[in-house]
Formats: C-alpha cells, sequence, structure tokens
C-alpha cells in the first residue's frame, strides 16, 4: 500500500492515510462481540492514522462517519452521562470529603461498616436526630434522575410522617432544589414505618424559616422489605412538578438523614450510593 510521508507540523509528527481494507486492530472476540473500545480502536486505525498530508476530502468524510458511529452506539463516546453524588464504597473512616454532620437532638452514631462486597454507611438512631449534608450542583435538564441504594434494618416504633408527634423514619433522603432566601424547595424521600408506599404529602412541622417548603414522598413502608438492598430510582423533576407546578432547574443540596427523637425508639439505615443519570 502507497503511502507519501511529507513533514506535518514541526516535523515531528507525521499522519499516514490507511485504506479501508488495512491497518486492522488486533481485537479479541469476547462473549458480547467485539468491545465499544475496540470497534473505535478499528475505526481509528483505519481512517486516521495518516503520514503525510491527509485528503481533506477523505478526513472530513471519516470524522462524520466516525460522530455517526459514537451517536449511533450509546456509551461509546462520552458514555451514559451521570453526576455520583457519593460512593461509601469508596471511602475510609469518617465522612466523604465535602460532607458534614448536621446534629438535632441526641448522639449521632453513624459508621462505614463492611457489607458484602464492601464499606457502606450505617446510621443508627437511639431517640435521636442527626444528618449528613453536602452541596451540590446538579443540572436537571442533563441528569433528571436521582438513583440510590438503601437497606432499613431497624423502624422507629410506630413512626409515621403524617403525624407530628410520630414524624421519625430510619432513613430520609433530602433533595433541596433552591438556594433562594425567598424560595426554597424541598424533597424528602423516606422510608416510613407506616404510612403507605406512595403517600405524598406535606411535612406536618411548620418550618422554621418561612419560605422553605419541604413536601415527604414515602418510597419505602413498613417491614416487608427490612433487611434487604434495594434500588431506587426517582425522576425528581416529575416530583417536583407534582408538588410546585413547574420543572426546576437545578438540584443545590443532598442529605441523608435518621431520627427517632419523637417515638423515642431505635432505627437503623445502610446507605451505599447516591447519584444523578440522565437516564433510568
Amino acid at each position: 500500500m502507497y503511502r507519501r510521508p511529507v513533514p506535518f507540523f514541526n516535523n515531528s509528527y507525521k499522519l499516514y492515510l490507511i485504506s479501508w481494507g488495512g491497518g486492522a486492530s488486533s481485537c479479541k472476540v469476547g462473549a458480547e462481540g467485539y468491545s465499544k473500545a475496540c470497534i473505535l480502536h478499528k475505526i481509528y486505525d483505519r481512517f486516521f492514522m495518516v503520514r503525510g498530508w491527509p485528503d481533506v476530502g477523505k478526513i472530513g468524510w471519516s470524522i462524520g462517519l466516525l460522530l455517526l458511529i459514537l451517536w449511533l452506539v450509546p456509551g461509546a463516546a462520552l458514555g451514559t452521562q451521570e453526576v455520583l453524588i457519593v460512593d461509601f464504597g469508596q471511602g475510609r473512616d469518617g465522612l466523604p470529603r465535602g460532607w458534614e454532620l448536621t446534629k438535632k437532638e441526641g448522639e449521632a452514631d453513624f459508621a462505614l461498616v463492611m457489607d458484602g462486597s464492601g464499606p457502606v454507611l450505617r446510621l443508627r438512631s437511639n431517640s435521636s436526630s442527626f444528618a449528613i449534608q453536602k452541596e451540590v450542583d446538579i443540572d436537571l435538564k442533563k441528569t433528571p434522575y436521582l438513583v440510590w441504594q438503601w437497606k432499613v434494618t431497624e423502624l422507629p416504633r410506630q413512626g409515621d410522617f403524617r403525624q407530628r408527634a410520630r414524624d421519625d423514619q430510619a432513613a430520609q433522603l433530602l433533595v433541596m432544589f433552591s438556594e433562594d432566601v425567598l424560595r426554597t424547595e424541598v424533597i424528602a424521600y423516606i422510608w416510613d414505618s407506616t404510612a403507605p408506599k406512595g403517600t405524598m404529602g406535606e411535612s406536618p412541622f411548620p418550618s422554621v424559616f418561612p419560605f422553605l417548603r419541604i413536601r415527604a414522598v414515602v418510597v419505602e413502608s413498613g417491614d416487608a422489605e427490612t433487611g434487604k438492598w434495594i434500588t431506587e430510582t426517582r425522576n425528581v423533576v416529575e416530583d417536583y412538578k407534582k408538588f410546585f407546578g413547574t420543572a426546576p432547574d437545578t438540584v443545590s443540596g443532598i442529605r441523608i438523614q435518621i431520627n427517632t427523637q419523637h417515638t423515642n425508639s431505635l432505627a437503623e439505615s445502610y446507605w451505599r450510593f447516591l447519584t444523578f443519570k440522565a437516564q433510568p
């Protein structure tokens, strides 16, 4: 195959154009065929390994073809868009970087413990209320789906978010949508002891901040699934629309919470990861 070597830039780099029939990569076929990385490597070999001045028409056509293939093969180039908030499996002792502890009542009992394949966050409450939280900046136009994995092993005795005197939960995931001084909305995704799964409503507690509006979604209820790891997925944009009537732009804060001070009981929950995704 004929190649025309021509200096490119300062003579330290040279490109060679290789025809479609030559220069194949040495990729092995696995159980599911060629990997995406292997396919891309083949395309690169055959279209972009150019020594000498490239044929502009061919290179332009090659770039167009490559972009088309990357568009047709999901995740081939940039991957599925995802913003990882936390993976406790990658952590060590103490809180992950960027997270802070807040205590409302009693002592905060939390730790990273081994569970299955790696570390997870364990929260325990004994007539107490505490949380860990983190400031974030999530573009919901790009990643509207919140995905997390949790497990509850003990529920507050007769906890019920609908009643002020029993508003305790073993696991709460709070999402803050605005830091506007005059308007702040929060959705709490909770595992309630009593309220039926799917219940959506307003927090029974009047906020100490007059413009803070908190709404709750019962994602899991009762002890039927206790002791099991469960992966949850919520379209937070759609949930927000149901509560507040408009579409939010960003998420500004995340909070993981546990409390049992109202029922004077015990509770325990575990958390593995939280992430925002473009697709469920």
